[in-house]
């Protein structure tokens, strides 16, 4: 018998939300009453299956529609004509040949978009920045008007590594200075200096990581259309209320004049939260020119200016005693943001993934003259987690110790950062589950060794990699903590209509992960009704009620308990009406598969003979979002294993496989989960081997901005991937038991693959991509 829901007194209180490391104060409102949690020893029917996605056929059938396929009539098209120079003025700008163009509309240049959105000045500060758009009939149309513009510039001296910007004749990046007036940033805990006389052994080293971008299939893009005073822009965004905020702040509009719809999204990865030059620039020529206007970034585009993973330089020192017990975390890191960016440095997982009493990091973040950072999945973590765990497997080296051994040696029991209890974790079990998939005892490896040919095909991998004997094989681990508990504020209506079809209503939106899916499960989970019955509808500011962003991996946590308070109350009123038709009392009732049964007896009536009953009585319910627990920290956990295999001829590196373990807590929808694992580890696996942005120093350009020069994984280079899960239901975290998974399986790949490449070969490579001149530099370097 389900337990009856806990009511609260309403009203607002502040809570604690951790999005992507940094920590938000926010009010919420008290939700009317807070469901029983779903503990692990509640059945469950439709949570916890792998429901196809409610969405499968529309993408299969090419029947999504995505940005680039809206079409409003008489639509015109913008393209913006960019700086070829990473700083300077514009000394002449002529349009007059532009303008006299077929099928021009407008052209907008130095001084056209208002003061207050800082679009189109004067000054150029990186390779790539817009300094006009031209908006006409096409798109081939508008580009060629637009190169067609004469932009003479003055060069002036400029900055794109770190090291340029903070010397003491740099240029000047930016006007109040090149380096961020938090830096240098300082964390720390106990007495590093003690720490490290404290240790046996001390390991040091240097590790890199280079520029990344986001390079999602979809590129940024928007369609803005105006009726009167009204804006309405279709977005390619990870959060709509973001970019209504954000437009109307710019264009000076009142919320309720700005709607914004997003139906699909092929990928964001953090660098689409809010609205950008795109956007603002197409509402303004869709306001001058009378039409809708849409907007989207071309392949070089996207790759130059929307945004990326900044590089770091990691200068890390561990010491531990000689059983491996850890004395002293230190780091110094580099970190150069582009012309703009926020402190999400490499810092955090130094001070979070292990039991270590000395802890001290201090960053550095200078501004320079290339396009600004932006968050990218698990951003910070993802470079921290390189040095961290890089260093990690060295001392284990060091101390001839298994790096599992180590890693377990120094589990974190509680949240060392903070001295907080976790809501939840399961790494230990993380640990002990990858092992054992991966048979992490039984690899003899560890050590330089050719390719076992017979073990390959045990494990279901062609012989023919391991063909040649100048091929050698190696393992490694890494792990992963990750803040991810999401929180408020997050609103949900669920809708019975009168033929029993039901609606959930929340104002979040589906990066591509499955949220309409997993948002179904919850409800028809939580009102007891078929999957098939159910309909989840999001995406629009206009129709519906309000939820954050989607990043940090905070969806479903945030979201998913307002959908389920929703669908308990729609439940709560649905019985009320079916008790007086089956003569009895609400609380005898109880329903499965959208039919209601009166508990311990043959009458039952079906959610449609129930809503028949009614007409046109709307049954309608409210959830909200819940305050976070005081107190606790809210994380998922990983481990990732990986098996390498390395050509000492060419320094080539193929991954074979990979074991991923995680606990992220209740897995709403197993299948879903287990693609984002795979999504997040093939970005992963392409950080370690492929993707770096090159800018030439000398010019100050990139120099790879396409797809062809930007490599990123294909199918050719998947491996065998294992995803398994540990640990359960987190009730602590919220009353549905769900942690989030987004970013938790990038961060870490790229030092597992690295500790593999180091013991097949005998030698770290402190630097990715592992290119193979890197490789091979190691190489030779044990020659």
């Amino acid at each position: 018998m389900a337990r009856k829901p806990k009511s609260t007194k309403g009203g607002f209180v502040q809570t604690i939300v951790e999005v992507e490391g940094r920590t938000e104060t926010r009010t919420v409102e008290l939700p009317a009453f807070e469901p029983t949690p779903w503990t692990d020893d509640v059945e469950l029917h439709i949570v916890g299956t792998s429901a196809t996605r409610v969405d499968a056929s529309e993408k299969v059938t090419g029947r999504a529609r995505y940005t680039a396929d809206i079409e409003r009539p008489g639509m015109l098209h913008a393209y913006m004509l960019r700086a070829p120079i990473p700083r300077g003025t514009i000394r002449i700008f002529d349009a007059t040949a532009a303008r006299a163009m077929p099928g021009v509309f407008a052209v907008m240049g130095p001084g056209d978009a208002p003061p207050k959105t800082r679009l189109l000045g004067n000054d150029i500060a990186y390779a790539g920045q817009p300094v006009a758009v031209v908006c006409a009939s096409s798109v081939r149309e508008a580009r060629n008007a637009a190169h067609a513009i004469t932009v003479d510039y003055d060069a002036a001296p400029f900055a794109v590594t770190f090291e340029a910007a903070v010397a003491p004749d740099a240029p000047k990046v930016r006007a109040a200075g090149n380096v961020n007036p938090k830096s240098p940033l300082v964390m720390a805990r106990g007495d590093i200096a003690a720490g490290l006389a404290a240790a046996d052994v001390i390991v040091t080293g240097e590790y890199r990581t280079p520029v990344a971008l986001h390079t999602a299939l979809e590129p940024h893009g928007a369609v803005c259309e105006w009726d009167g005073d009204r804006l309405t822009i279709w977005e390619s965004t990870q959060g709509i209320f973001r970019v209504r905020a954000d437009a109307a702040r710019i264009l000076e509009l009142p919320l309720s004049r700005v709607r914004v719809i997003k139906d699909y999204m092929g990928g964001g990865f953090g660098a689409k939260n809010g609205a950008g030059t795109h956007t603002i620039l197409a509402a303004l020529l869709a306001k001058q020119t009378g039409r809708a206007v849409r907007c989207i970034n071309d392949r070089e585009a996207e790759q130059i200016d929307s945004g990326n993973r900044p590089a770091s330089v990691q200068r890390v020192t561990i010491g531990a005693k000689k059983n491996g017990t850890l004395t002293a975390i230190q780091m110094v890191g580099d970190i150069p943001l582009g012309i703009s960016g926020w402190e999400g440095g490499p810092a955090q997982i130094y001070h979070e993934l292990y039991a270590c009493p000395n802890v001290r990091t201090e960053e550095t973040f200078a501004y320079i003259n290339t396009s600004g950072m932006q968050a990218f999945r698990g951003p910070g973590y993802v470079e921290g987690a390189f040095g961290l765990e890089g260093a990690m497997n060295a001392l284990a080296r060091k101390l001839n110790m298994d790096p599992l051994a180590l890693r377990k040696k120094n589990f974190a029991k509680k949240d060392p950062r903070q001295n907080r209890p976790f809501s939840g974790n399961a790494l230990l079990e993380c640990y002990e589950k990858g092992a054992a998939a991966f048979g992490w005892d039984e690899v003899d490896s560890k050590a330089s060794s050719v390719v076992d040919r017979e073990r390959l095909t045990v494990i279901g991998l062609p012989t023919t990699r391991g063909s040649s004997p100048s091929k050698r094989r190696g393992v490694g681990l890494a792990a992963q903590v990750w803040p991810t508990g999401g929180g408020p504020p997050s609103y949900a209506t669920v809708r019975i209509n009168a033929d029993a079809s039901i609606d959930v209503l929340a104002g979040t939106q589906d990066l591509g992960t499955g949220s309409r899916t997993v948002l179904a499960q919850i409800a028809a989970e939580a009102i007891g009704a078929k999957l098939t019955d159910v309909r989840a509808i999001i995406g629009d500011t206009q129709s519906l009620p309000y939820a954050g962003n989607s990043w940090g991996s905070m969806t479903t946590p945030s979201v998913g308990p307002a959908v389920r308070m929703a669908a308990e109350d729609a439940q709560r009123q649905l019985f009320e009406a079916a008790a007086t038709m089956l003569d009895t009392t609400p609380d005898t009732l109880e329903a499965r598969d959208s039919r209601i049964v009166v508990r311990d007896t043959d009458r039952t009536m079906t959610f449609a003979e129930v809503t028949k009953n009614l007409g046109n009585v709307m049954i309608s319910g409210k959830g909200s979002r819940g305050p976070n627990p005081a107190g606790v920290a809210i994380n998922t956990f990983g481990v990732q294993f990986a098996e390498v295999e390395v050509d000492i001829d060419t320094g080539m590196v193929t991954v074979l496989r990979i074991v991923a373990v995680h606990d992220a807590g209740r897995i709403i929808n197993p299948a879903l989960a287990e693609s984002q694992m795979q999504g997040g580890i093939l970005q992963g696996l392409g950080y370690a081997l492929y993707e770096e942005r090159i800018v030439d120093e000398r010019l100050g350009v990139v120099l790879n901005p396409s797809m062809h020069e930007y490599k990123i994984p294909t199918m050719a280079d998947v491996p065998v991937i294992t995803v398994l899960w540990a640990g359960g239901s987190d009730t602590a975290a919220n009353h549905t038991g769900a942690r989030g998974i987004a970013e938790p399986p990038i961060i870490p790949t790229a030092p597992a693959i690295a500790a593999a490449v180091a013991d097949a070969i005998g030698a770290e490579v402190p630097q990715i991509p592992l290119t193979p001149w890197r490789v091979l530099a190691a190489i030779t370097g044990t020659r």
